[in-house]
């Protein structure tokens, strides 16, 4: 990772509410396009540390900066845009003139290939540094949450919905490495489901006399029935599919290559999601045996409850609220849980995703 950039430091993560406010009362404005930092006669292509010091500014404006839509982005200057698109494209190009070609995967189709062990494909250390970038920003949510279960999920919602935002527009301002860096890594059996995934199962059903065609067609079965665990179904639409499988790449383990707002849906979803989720540990007794909460009138001692569940059961039963903004928030989060990755038998999924609207399901 690249050493600290001399820049402003960056802007606090969005209060709870989700909104930037003045003295408390009415949205302040979103704030204006961030103009183009100078950079003097520095060439921000010239390495990774010049390049994430001119990168920086640019995603701490559309990520962290408070704003009173957390649906939109903040913008940067069109001239900042285009510059960062240049200085990207210059550093990818410049990696490649160096890069080592990869070599391939003896048997198997040509796209099934790995890159040489004496260096890493041009733009894998931007992308490792945009992952980190993330993991940074999910875990500041994460840290400024609520203490207490009832804000927990009027918090998390509109900060999830923030840094959604944020995340799609830095992968539009960034598209050049889901186009050189990713694409490259999936051809080269580096993204969320490799060969070796399902190669012992399609080897199971391989003869002797297939072709290459017939093995092939297995893989691609194969991949239809992981994707139908996300929800797929035959004949649905490209746009559909690739919404499916995007929630498969976040899915996915933090070594998997996988678009830009995958990689930043998956740090969500480890960051933030993952810990609420998780179940308190039971205490030790003095004999050694963990402590399990007394039994109540069910046959079995309830388990205890991990932060995200105790919040969504007390959202659910509240008495006296406002039941189309609990509708509201519990389908939002439902959708939240989806698009990072938490897989559809999980049971807060199966409680939430009844309240997510008919169009977006």
């Amino acid at each position: 990772m690249p050493a600290e950039c001399n820049k402003r430091p960056s802007p606090a993560p969005p209060p709870a509410n989700g909104h930037a406010t003045v003295s408390g009362r009415q949205p302040a404005p979103g704030p204006p396009p961030l103009p183009n930092p100078s950079t003097g006669s520095a060439n921000p292509s010239a390495s990774l540390h010049a390049l994430w010091c001119y990168l920086h500014p640019a995603l701490d404006h559309i990520v962290r900066a408070p704003t009173n839509n957390p649906s939109k982005a903040p913008a940067i200057d069109v001239s900042y845009h285009m510059g960062v698109h240049t200085a990207v494209y210059n550093y990818f190009t410049a990696q490649s003139d160096s890069s080592p070609a990869p070599t391939g995967l003896a048997g198997f189709p040509a796209r099934f290939s790995i890159q040489n062990d004496k260096g890493k494909a041009s733009g894998a250390d931007l992308y490792e540094q945009l992952d980190h970038y993330y993991a940074d920003v999910a875990r500041e949510i994460f840290l400024g949450a609520p203490a207490d279960d009832a804000s927990l999920i009027h918090y998390l919602v509109p900060c999830f919905n923030r840094y959604s935002a944020g995340t799609q527009s830095v992968s539009r301002l960034l598209n050049y490495v889901n186009r050189h860096y990713v694409k490259r890594a999936i051809d080269e059996d580096r993204g969320w489901l490799r060969l070796a995934d399902v190669l012992d199962a399609v080897a199971r059903t391989i003869r002797e006399d297939d072709t290459r065609e017939k093995v092939q067609k297995r893989l691609r079965e194969r991949r239809t029935e992981e994707l139908k665990k996300w929800g797929y179904r035959e004949g649905d639409p490209p746009a559909r599919v690739a919404q499916i499988e995007s929630y498969a790449e976040a899915a996915s383990a933090p070594d998997r290559v996988v678009s830009l707002t995958a990689v930043a849906y998956r740090q969500f979803r480890i960051q933030v999601i993952e810990p609420l989720l998780a179940a308190p540990k039971l205490k030790a007794s003095k004999g050694g045996k963990k402590k399990r909460p007394p039994p109540t009138n069910s046959e079995k001692p309830p388990l205890p409850r991990g932060r995200l569940a105790r919040a969504v059961k007390e959202l659910l039963e509240s008495k006296g609220g406002d039941e189309e903004e609990t509708r509201r928030l519990a389908g939002e989060l439902a959708i939240a849980l989806r698009t990072v990755g938490i897989k559809v038998d999980h049971p807060l999924r199966k409680k939430l995703d009844k309240y997510i609207p008919p169009e977006q399901r």
